[in-house]
């Protein structure tokens, strides 16, 4: 099934923009600055919901400030093709992990994960990730610096 592709005008993309930048914003203050009523900003943003463009809202947690200072990408490769879900069960058992991908390429798998440190990594490569039914074996990337976080622009 091919999706709809949803056509928003400068109005949407002023309301969007504002709320990509702070969810919190007032959606009053909004309203003025397009001169239109809260309402109306309601009404669109329900519009904008029902179509699938806004995917939900969330407080972001910054990890670090809990003790996560290594981020780090590994790439699962699997014995079999197979083990695909059975991996990807085990996978979202363990907390650290916050990503995961079905890619092409070398991988199976490709996933996100957070650590306290990089013998908190190791641990959780050896004791958890490696032992996983069906993972052959695997390769880490630690990320040194995030220098781009967005989203898609409008």
């Amino acid at each position: 099934m091919k999706e709809k592709e949803l056509h928003i005008d400068g109005i949407d993309k002023i309301i969007l923009k504002n709320l990509m930048e702070d969810a919190r914003t007032p959606i009053l203050g909004i309203a003025r600055e397009i001169g239109i009523s809260g309402a109306a900003v309601h009404q669109r943003l329900r519009k904008l919901e029902t179509s699938g463009l806004i995917d939900g809202s969330k407080f972001i947690i910054n990890p670090k400030v809990l003790g996560y200072k290594t981020l780090a990408f590994v790439g699962i490769f699997l014995d079999a093709a197979s083990k695909y879900s059975l991996a990807i069960k085990r996978l979202k058992e363990i907390p650290e992990v916050i990503e995961s991908h079905y890619t092409t390429g070398n991988y199976a798998i490709f996933i996100k994960i957070l650590c306290k440190d990089n013998e908190h990594l190791m641990k959780l490569l050896n004791q958890e990730i490696q032992s996983i039914k069906g993972v052959a074996r695997t390769e880490t990337f630690i990320s040194l610096d995030q220098q781009i976080d967005r989203q898609i622009k409008l």
